[in-house]
């Protein structure tokens, strides 16, 4: 095996990690693959055996790289102020593929996605290597250039932030048993039996997009959400049961035009939180298909 193809198998056996790392940095499977085949650039570039820990230098380059889009997009100012739904993963009700789950890993739900985006890029940097890849404050300090007392406060913050992410029940069958009840409400139109599924407190973020009609928009409370959710009934026969980000959601695509991906966040039988996406330019680059027609 010559040198390229020996460092290609080892940046093969790290792909997995590096592309999750990038996810939740960006929120964007195709943003994230972009940024490991950087990274695989940058490496197949250098002088491979200058690099003393492989690990360490590949998750520098591609937590760097996903700085500099986080700061792109905050220049470019090309999101609409308020919640912005990040690019969710949609996979069949039988289950989500070995690729997937790499990604998904630690219950990554669409909520938590969606705080993550409310944060600092250095904050989602510092909390994203820390708490979800063990990676140690002295390593983000150089990469942040910044001290590792300062990049302690960063990962804090961002973790009381992170803290009022609503949490996924962890049965999915409980999951889909209050989705297809809601779904079935919302078929119907009837709005007790919405309030019935909804918790008092549940959470609605629908993201319409950047373009002039598609301000993000944010419900609160269960007869706000209740209201809002039939406001849209006439989408409801149009919508399936998927799973989005691991967790049971729904997918709607009336005459096979992609309108919207909900996730839906069930804790203890309620709905707690929904994160819908109907950002035209979003959905058209996710892969509907795989819910069937």
């Amino acid at each position: 095996m010559d040198d390229q193809n020996w460092l290609a198998e080892r940046f093969e056996q790290r792909r997995a990690r590096l592309r999750a790392v990038a996810y939740r940095m960006l929120g964007s499977v195709s943003e994230a693959d972009d940024a490991v085949q950087e990274a695989w650039l940058r490496l197949s570039h250098s002088d491979a055996a200058e690099i003393e820990n492989l690990d360490g230098w590949l998750t520098t380059v591609v937590a760097r790289v996903c700085l500099n889009q986080l700061d792109s997009r905050r220049a470019r100012r090309e999101r609409p102020l308020g919640p912005h739904v990040p690019e969710p993963i949609i996979s069949s009700e039988d289950g989500v593929d070995p690729e997937q789950e790499a990604l998904l890993a630690d219950s990554l739900g669409l909520a938590l996605l969606v705080v993550l985006e409310t944060l600092t890029p250095d904050e989602r940097l510092a909390f994203v290597l820390h708490d979800m890849f063990a990676v140690p404050f002295e390593e983000i300090a150089l990469i942040l250039g910044r001290s590792e007392p300062g990049v302690r406060q960063l990962a804090s913050r961002a973790r009381r932030r992170v803290r009022g992410a609503a949490l996924p029940d962890p049965d999915l069958a409980r999951q889909r048993e209050a989705v297809d009840a809601f779904l079935q409400a919302s078929r119907e139109g009837n709005f007790e039996a919405l309030l019935e599924v909804l918790h008092p407190n549940v959470v609605l973020v629908a993201d319409g997009g950047a373009s002039p009609d598609g301000t993000a928009n944010v419900l609160r409370g269960a007869e706000a959400v209740a209201r809002g959710v039939l406001s849209y009934s006439h989408l409801a026969p149009y919508a399936k049961p998927a799973l989005v980000n691991g967790a049971a959601g729904l997918v709607a695509a009336p005459e096979g035009r992609p309108f919207s991906v909900v996730g839906v966040t069930v804790a203890g039988g309620k709905i707690v939180e929904i994160d819908i996406l109907a950002d035209p330019e979003r959905l058209g680059q996710l892969d509907f298909s795989v819910v069937g027609d």
